[in-house]
């Protein structure tokens, strides 16, 4: 199969979407490459273990793209072997009155994970500038200071608030939060196969709303954003890694083999040392139970 290293997918100079692949040929049939990514997640999932009994570091895994770019499949597939106490999921959804009776980065900031845990954020607080930036109304609801009208949501204020995202995650990486950012490419075309599924299979049609083909004609504003989103904010400490998202066994591998290859690269994630009594006496402990 095909060789792939992470730094192919990771941003680190500006980048043009509609210049990048959506597609990536392995070499390997489907097969195979679902084998691989078995094999690597069986890994991702020891390393997990770990990283929790480590207990210094915390992993933040966003996950953004398009409907129907596999955002949920790829969670199920790649996280498949890791033990539920060590990770988290938060899928977010339009703000509760609750969450917006609060600043907008406040909802994920309580969602991160704690030292040891990994944490998944489908879809995250870049729909703060990615939905609220095609639909400018929807900062309204916020109840945001000096901000009465749709025309006070000036490149000001878009500006500010790239910056309030970067020293957010700046802050949070300085305490420990290991932070990937994750965006499926996909084409014009396959989410239109995709929608069109949704359609034909019956078991499906659960996931279409009519709002898809809404969003859908709003395609190239959407991209423009993500593009500026990504540039904007693609740094050492948090960067954008744009995944080829068109073939779903080929993204989820490239994500789980980008999250382990780049995770061995801590050598001081390390299982703790037992204390010197205890590792003295583990004999002694082994001769209790035998005894009992």
């Amino acid at each position: 199969m095909k060789k792939i290293a992470h730094e192919d997918f990771k941003v680190s100079k500006t980048v043009e979407l509609s210049k990048i692949p959506t597609t990536l040929d392995l070499g390997e049939n489907e097969k195979k490459i679902e084998k691989e990514l078995e094999k690597t997640r069986e890994k991702l999932g020891e390393l997990q273990d770990t990283l929790y009994a480590h207990g210094k570091y915390a992993v933040l895994i966003c996950l953004q793209g398009m409907d129907t770019a596999g955002k949920d499949s790829l969670i199920r597939e790649v996280f498949k072997d890791f033990n539920t106490r060590g990770i988290i999921v938060h899928s977010f959804k339009v703000p509760t009155e609750r969450e917006l009776g609060h600043d907008y980065l406040w909802r994920h900031y309580i969602a991160l994970p704690q030292r040891g845990k990994f944490g998944v954020f489908n879809r995250t607080h870049y729909e703060n500038v990615l939905v609220t930036r095609v639909h400018p109304e929807y900062i309204m609801g916020e109840n945001i200071p000096q901000i009465d009208t749709v025309e006070d949501i000036n490149d000001d204020f878009w500006d500010q608030r790239f910056e309030q995202i970067r020293n957010f995650e700046k802050h949070i990486a300085d305490n420990g939060t290991l932070i990937y950012k994750f965006y499926l490419h996909l084409s014009k075309e396959e989410q239109k196969n995709r929608l069109l599924r949704r359609l034909e299979k019956k078991e499906k049609n659960w996931k279409f709303s009519a709002g898809d083909l809404e969003e859908r004609k709003l395609w190239d504003q959407y991209q423009l954003c993500y593009q500026d989103a990504i540039n904007r904010t693609s740094l050492p400490h948090a960067p954008w890694y744009v995944i080829p998202a068109d073939d779903k066994p080929v993204a989820r591998y490239i994500v789980a083999k980008t999250l382990y290859d780049t995770l061995r690269e801590y050598d001081d994630i390390q299982e703790p040392e037992l204390d010197d009594k205890t590792k003295a006496n583990l004999d002694l402990y082994k001769q209790q139970l035998e005894n009992e």
